[in-house]
């Protein structure tokens, strides 16, 4: 039985070196002198440890003319310090048992190690060592850029979804850097210089502007020694706040048609603007647990609204589904995708795709579906759990984009509070045609008479 009643939860504090501890269940927090935040989770069920370190960077964080900076500089944090040379932080990481791997997204870039408790102290050092002491050779620059643009043809321009996507973003999206890929935009890749690589390290890569996670079998104080040992003697960064580039309101639907791809089948995507937790009034914080409601009962599971109605009874769609992530840092979209069956148009996916909101919106939802639904997704957050990586990053996840890990003690109460009135309530007044975007991707026809 899981309980997530804040009172219930065990509150201390100690002091070491770096400044104040905050312990609360099984998370024990501090902040480095520096202004470097640790965050450590006990989990005992095996002799092992999750390392993360969590960078506030990413792709919604850069600028016009430098997109895909965030990701390329994530390649080259494996190429090499004054101390160890390219590829020896994943050669040490593997002869002391490891696996170390690394991810840059919208809102964060993260480096992340798989280990032996007792190998923790190595991780430790080599992660302080290229916080700051990463050298940035021409030569190694030149060649994983080309890699990065061999990457992005591979995964996006070679792919026709993929690539529909990218522009159906850049579409739904005026001016937040949300309507930027990850990868970078094929000009930007090909003119990066090795300076604004530089100077993008330099500015995002100190303490002030990391999290720490660790979650395992360890001693929180022993990994709070091991955070000073080796990170606090490291200087914090000195730059102004990333401003907040919001979102201008949307003023009406917008569309996009796109054919030329060499797709083997139609595709729609369809967009709502929307906001997350990070970007709305504490107060309103079932908002977003409204909304990821929402995306359960349209598609969470075979039995739900999407599979059962048009894949299933009017076979309208050979797929369908809707999805919403709560913890992005900017407004995000809620997503409705989905293939036509066969016979049946992108048309007439989309008009059927806009039934079942209006039916959400407008139709009592019965409790028994809105029970089932809401047990499903606590059960699955509760599942989840069971991975010591998912732990982790979800507390890295939610402290980096400023909604702060102590959400994710509070997603199961979250959900059970949330009521039928409150799922049609985000319903009507943010799944609305003013803030719409629709995609249409078109087979291609010669593609589709080869097959």
């Amino acid at each position: 039985m899981v309980r997530h009643l804040a009172g219930f939860l065990l509150l201390s504090a100690i002091v070491l070196q770096g400044g104040a501890v905050e312990k609360r269940g099984a998370v024990s927090v501090t902040t480095l002198k520096n202004g470097l935040r640790v965050i450590v989770k006990e989990d005992h069920r095996a002799p092992v440890a999750v390392f993360q370190i969590w960078y506030r960077v990413g792709s919604s964080y850069e600028h016009d003319g430098i997109t895909g900076i965030s990701h390329l500089l994530e390649h080259m944090m494996f190429k090499g310090t004054e101390r160890h040379g390219p590829g020896d932080y994943s050669r040490i990481i593997a002869e002391h048992g490891g696996e170390e791997n690394a991810f840059t997204g919208n809102d964060y870039t993260t480096y992340f190690v798989r280990i032996e408790k007792s190998q923790l102290p190595i991780v430790f050092e080599l992660e302080a060592d290229r916080m700051v002491n990463l050298k940035l050779d021409p030569e190694e620059f030149a060649k994983e850029r080309q890699v990065v643009i061999e990457e992005r043809r591979l995964r996006t321009e070679d792919q026709p979804r993929a690539l529909a996507f990218e522009h159906f973003m850049a579409v739904a999206f005026l001016n937040s850097p949300y309507r930027h890929p990850i990868i970078g935009w094929p000009s930007d890749l090909q003119e990066m210089t090795l300076e604004e690589l530089k100077a993008w390290y330099r500015r995002w890569y100190r303490p002030n502007n990391a999290t720490l996670v660790v979650v395992g079998d360890v001693i929180p104080e022993t990994v709070f020694e091991l955070a000073e040992k080796f990170f606090g003697p490291l200087p914090k960064g000195d730059w102004l706040p990333v401003k907040s580039r919001k979102e201008v309101a949307q003023l009406g639907e917008r569309r996009l048609h796109i054919t030329g791809l060499e797709a083997k089948v139609p595709y729609l995507f369809m967009g709502y603007q929307v906001p997350t937790l990070a970007t709305l009034p504490k107060e309103r914080w079932w908002e977003p647990y409204a909304l990821v409601v929402a995306a359960s009962l349209l598609s969470g599971g075979e039995s739900a609204r999407l599979p059962l109605r048009l894949v299933r009874q009017e076979r309208i769609a050979a797929s369908a589904s809707a999805n919403y992530d709560p913890y992005d840092r900017l407004t995000t979209l809620f997503l409705l995708t989905g293939t036509p069956a066969q016979g049946h148009s992108l048309k007439e996916l989309e008009q059927a795709l806009r039934k079942e909101v209006e039916r959400l919106a407008g139709e009592p939802i019965p409790a028994e579906e809105l029970q089932k639904v809401k047990n499903q997704v606590m059960a699955e957050a509760v599942y989840e759990r069971d991975s010591m990586f998912y732990q982790a990053m979800l507390l890295g996840r939610l402290e980096t984009v400023g909604v702060g890990w102590e959400e994710a003690e509070r997603f199961v109460e979250r959900i059970e509070a949330i009521t039928a009135d409150q799922v049609q309530e985000v319903v009507r007044k943010y799944l609305t045609p003013k803030t719409l975007t629709v995609a249409y991707l078109e087979p291609d026809r010669e593609v589709r008479s080869r097959h």
